[in-house]
């Protein structure tokens, strides 16, 4: 037993040290991105839509001509419309976007997809470094931090349940010395936030490794294998008469009519490029989860491979829907974001209060902070080993 706790805090040491500039800056990072929807309202004026007559919102047709004409030669994928009171916005073949008012038609800003949230999103999956070389570094630290995350627990826990263990273990001595204070920083805010630590770092490994994806989906679905994706394809043989984006209209229509449960007016609308092409339609996208429906561009009629209500889905299927709501707090809205945020700015002081813990242990730290000469609990196993 007593090999296994110095094997335990001896990993807790050196997985931490070797990922804790990673985990502090996906951490801080982090932090930023939670309330990204909610800083970008507040701030980016090209997102609201005036609509001061009670205007309908526009079928894409009618959206689109104003497009052409700011963006011309451009090829364009989708259209977004973002709910009532918001602009919508046309994905094109270029770094811009065009946001438009959905009620009148009128252009409204021309923007860059390189913003200021965008530098931190590719901080936080990778490093600012190449794509590969950068989300290979933060996936493999982020399984060291769910491993140390699991050591902690483990290093916290009490021998014994006195009022005296407790005490050190849920509350933190702020009139302490600086060691004392670090150490209980360490201990217990990690104790805290333990368990938003760990979706953080389960629905990351889910996003950042395939072997992992598949392993949480066969364990949480009982045995399943994770459905193999099915390409639509609309019906070739039907010949109309009507134009594509008459289609496009009518299944817009019908997604925020008929297919929609959730945030009907905020839905997804691509316009299909060949015959074979289906509609898709990405819909009840509500608090960081959505829904994607393939339908036929000749008839409308929803295609294999279009995805199920949420509210019908088995656990394991529902853990997959909502990998990125639980990822990134939004599944229970603002609530959950603030819970988030304490917890990911809690994560991002671990690393460098766990470094001073071992600091203040080495030689070398003895002299410069001019500690005693004393172990702390979560490295006196790993300390009597060395």
């Amino acid at each position: 037993m007593e090999i296994l706790k110095k094997i335990n805090a001896w990993l807790h040491l050196w997985l931490g040290l070797a990922s804790g500039i990673v985990v502090v800056i996906v951490s801080l990072t982090g932090c930023i991105l939670v309330f990204e929807s909610e800083l970008e309202d507040m701030t980016m004026q090209h997102l609201h839509a005036e609509n001061p007559k009670n205007l309908p919102m526009l079928p894409p047709s009618k959206l689109l001509p104003a497009v052409q004409d700011a963006m011309p030669g451009k090829e364009i994928n989708s259209v977004w419309y973002h709910g009532a009171n918001h602009t919508a916005h046309f994905s094109l073949n270029s770094d811009s976007a065009v946001y438009i008012n959905p009620y009148t038609a009128e252009v409204v800003a021309l923007v860059d997809h390189e913003d200021f949230f965008h530098f931190i999103l590719d901080g936080h999956t990778g490093l600012w470094l190449e794509s590969d070389l950068g989300h290979a570094i933060v996936s493999y630290a982020t399984l060291m931090f769910l491993i140390i995350t699991i050591s902690g627990l483990i290093l916290w826990w009490p021998k014994k349940w006195t009022k005296s263990a407790r005490d050190k273990s849920f509350k933190i001595k702020w009139y302490a010395k600086f060691k004392r204070v670090n150490y209980d920083l360490h201990n217990v805010l990690g104790f805290y936030s333990m368990t938003i630590a760990i979706i953080l770092a389960v629905t990351g490994l889910i996003m950042g490794f395939a072997w992992f994806n598949k392993g949480f989906y066969w364990l949480s679905t009982g045995g399943e294998q994770v459905p193999k994706y099915t390409r639509a394809f609309s019906d070739t043989t039907v010949i109309r008469p009507l134009v594509a984006m008459d289609m496009v209209d009518k299944a817009w229509k019908k997604g925020v009519e008929e297919i929609g449960v959730y945030e009907k007016d905020a839905i997804i609308v691509s316009f299909p490029e060949k015959p074979s092409d289906p509609i898709s339609l990405c819909t009840d996208m509500y608090n960081g989860s959505w829904r994607y429906v393939y339908l036929d561009q000749n008839t409308l009629e929803e295609l294999p491979g279009s995805e199920t209500q949420i509210s019908k889905l088995k656990i394991g299927q529902w853990l997959r829907r909502t990998n990125y709501a639980l990822h990134v707090g939004a599944i229970g809205g603002i609530t959950t974001k603030i819970l988030y945020f304490i917890a990911s700015l809690i994560c991002t002081s671990l690393p460098i209060t766990g470094f001073y813990i071992w600091l203040g242990r080495t030689r070398w730290g003895r002299q410069r902070l001019g500690s005693k000469k004393s172990a702390s609990p979560a490295f006196a196993s790993w300390s009597s080993s060395s």
